[in-house]
């Protein structure tokens, strides 16, 4: 059904109005074979508390973006390659209930469905875009992908040295590696972490010590190798650094 409708005029319209709700604020979208196929308004949990976030997945990129104007202006277009995707589902808690992580090398975070069946078509949608992806480039899924960060209002404390609480002074940071919320003096020190970025991050004491040891190892050759709101295309469709949006 993809292929079907790659070169069609209704997929061109429907990517058209995606990228007229984005305006200058986003990036061009329509490219050959490119095709959307769901979208939808998920919960993210960024970093200091759950936003709401209009998703749209095409076959071979996840785009996002805040609301502005519901189904008319959406604004700090996030873009992420489906092949270096994978997902797992997050038990519920409490409030927090139809949720699953989206891991890459880049960035991590945990998304929540209104519904558990809406859960089910956007995790069972992303895998197979995944997975025809990696089919047709032959490449290996991603093994590698950045920590999920803990959110502020889990850690009234640093999570390394569980004695400095947080204030309007003594401010939350995040370690890079493992996504702990750590105080300034439990994360003084930078590392690179190429896959997040081309300038070293920041990461707590504990985190640099492990990678500092890691890098110093010699390198070793190895010979082996609630209201449903996401609508997606089926057969009958027809036509920071520390800032909250760091997290976003």
């Amino acid at each position: 059904m993809v292929d079907r409708l790659a070169n069609s005029e209704a997929n061109s319209k429907r990517i058209a109005v995606v990228e007229g709700c984005f305006g200058t604020a986003g990036q061009p979208l329509a490219i050959p074979g490119r095709v959307l196929i769901g979208e939808g308004v998920l919960t993210k949990l960024c970093r200091k508390k759950p936003k709401a976030r209009q998703f749209f997945l095409f076959n071979d990129i996840l785009v996002y973006g805040n609301i502005v104007i519901q189904k008319k202006k959406y604004n700090k277009q996030h873009i992420i390659p489906l092949e270096s995707v994978t997902i797992d589902t997050v038990a519920d808690e409490g409030d927090l209930r139809n949720g699953w992580l989206i891991k890459t090398p880049t960035k991590s975070f945990a998304v929540y469905a209104a519904t558990a069946t809406e859960k089910s078509e956007w995790m069972n949608h992303i895998s197979k875009c995944v997975s025809d992806l990696l089919e047709k480039s032959g490449k290996s899924p991603t093994g590698e992908h950045a920590a999920v960060w803990v959110p502020d209002s889990e850690a009234s404390v640093c999570m390394r040295c569980q004695k400095v609480k947080f204030t309007p002074v003594s401010r939350r940071h995040h370690c890079r590696k493992c996504g702990f919320v750590v105080c300034g003096p439990c994360s003084e020190k930078k590392f690179l972490l190429p896959s997040q970025s081309s300038k070293p991050v920041r990461v707590c004491e504990f985190c640099y010590e492990q990678l500092s040891t890691e890098a110093s190892l010699p390198v070793r050759s190895n010979s082996y190798s609630r209201t449903p709101t996401s609508k997606f295309l089926t057969n009958n469709v027809s036509d920071d650094d520390d800032e909250d949006d760091s997290s976003d």
